[in-house]
């Protein structure tokens, strides 16, 4: 009875567990795609090019009309932009729909219309085409749509004031005409480069969504184990009938489960907290670490699930040597593997570990070897990149990559041969300068 209730909440929590997980999933990928694609925050940008406004006009007026005299300027257009500006001062106080239409009315007015209109009056002369050039680099790091409607209004404005003021003979002249590929190679650049940018934040994003429900999902999985267990122990406990041997044996059976998941998750725990620390920290090396104690100190702190488990892992030393590294890192390395060398023979269900220390090689060497399920061809290349997991949401998808990134910092390698549903080889090759200990 104790045995059947167990096994029923086990597999009712597991689907509650395949439910939660796709919601919570979802929810994750629905929030990063939110973050990403939301602007900053509307105020803050109008109150921004207000400010900028407000102090610009007034200092270009005095170098442009007064320093450095151009041939046209305009206190009144100034003016208007900078009324225009100290109005948006109070953006705080707008709708949003209201803020962001005056957003485009001051990109458009400051940004391109005025800009455009004291190029063209100036006759293309050579502090205006700076000058538009800067605007107009301004103005497209904002979003492509708002630049893009804001451009083409304020220039199109432009022209057609300079034709009403009786300049029409500018719009054509080889001065104005020659800044257009300028402009165009400008603006098209900039766009590329916004591109670019969005798609590898969008790449570490997804990225981080991978590595989040990763290691939600390895955290998630043994608390699931452990409420199906203790309900099914608290059922058994509040029946009237009193427990028989054979469940009183069920019983110790599950909390035997549960103090293993218990010891499981303070194992993930820790392996994620020194995933943690090695990525911010220098991974340089520092000290001199035998191998033989290195693995010592990993069969130490692996969470066996019991001694025949324990049993299944075997090491042979031909020769123990000494490598230039961290000895906390080497164990990380070396529980990583192991915990991945026990999943695969979780998974096809028969295989042994076995470690080889060899210090008689050319180079150095640890093989690490399990007779589980192997690698196919087609996952092989990809196993050592950062959130990739095989099966999918089997794994958090930082440990091969790590171990990777440990091992080269210490100017070593670490490769994987394997055949599929007979063996994998993890080959850890030290530098040659590594000190073998007799």
């Amino acid at each position: 009875m104790m045995r059947t209730l167990i096994i029923v909440n086990s597999h009712t929590m597991h689907s509650e567990l395949k439910e939660a997980y796709r919601r919570r999933s979802y929810s994750l990928r629905r929030a990063l795609r939110v973050a990403y694609n939301r602007s900053e925050h509307a105020t803050v940008r109008l109150q921004m090019v207000s400010l900028v406004g407000l102090a610009g006009h007034p200092l270009c007026f005095l170098l442009w009309h007064r320093l450095w005299p151009q041939e046209y300027d305009s206190a009144a257009l100034r003016l208007v932009a900078m009324l225009l500006s100290a109005v948006c001062l109070f953006a705080g106080r707008f709708s949003c729909r209201w803020q962001n239409t005056m957003l485009l009315v001051q990109l458009s007015y400051q940004l391109s219309f005025f800009f455009t209109f004291m190029f063209l009056m100036n006759h293309a002369a050579p502090v205006t085409a700076e000058t538009l050039l800067v605007t107009l680099l301004a103005l497209f790091h904002f979003e492509m749509a708002v630049a893009l409607t804001a451009y083409v209004i304020g220039t199109v404005a432009a022209c057609v004031a300079v034709a009403w003021v009786g300049s029409t003979d500018q719009l054509t002249a080889s001065s104005v005409l020659q800044q257009l590929p300028i402009h165009a190679f400008a603006i098209f650049a900039l766009s590329a480069v916004k591109l670019s940018r969005n798609a590898l934040e969008q790449e570490k994003l997804s990225g981080l969504e991978s590595g989040l429900a990763s290691v939600s999902h390895e955290l998630r999985t043994p608390l699931v184990s452990v409420e199906a267990n203790v309900r099914g122990l608290l059922r058994a406990l509040t029946s009237n009938d009193a427990m028989r041997i054979d469940e009183r044996v069920y019983s110790a059976e599950a909390l035997a489960r549960i103090q293993f998941e218990v010891r499981h998750m303070n194992h993930m725990i820790d392996m994620f907290l020194l995933s943690a620390k090695a990525v911010s920290r220098n991974m340089r090396p520092r000290e001199m670490v035998s191998m033989e104690d290195s693995i010592d100190s990993m069969l130490r702190r692996y969470p066996f699930t019991s001694a025949a488990q324990q049993g299944a892992v075997t090491v042979e030393v031909k020769r123990d040597f000494a490598f230039a590294g961290q000895s906390e890192l080497s164990v990380v390395i070396l529980l990583n593997l192991l915990r991945n060398a026990f999943k695969a023979i979780h998974r096809a269900g028969k295989g042994r570990v076995r470690l080889v220390v060899d210090g008689t090689h050319a180079a150095p060497r640890l093989l690490f070897i399990d007779t589980a399920c192997g690698v196919s061809q087609h996952h092989l290349p990809k196993i050592f990149r950062r959130f990739y997991s095989f099966p999918a949401h089997q794994g958090s998808g930082i440990g091969l990559a790590l171990c990777r990134e440990i091992m080269q910092a210490w100017g070593a390698s670490i490769r994987c041969v394997s055949r599929e549903h007979a063996y994998a080889i993890f080959i850890l090759e030290f530098p040659t300068a590594s000190n073998v200990i007799r």
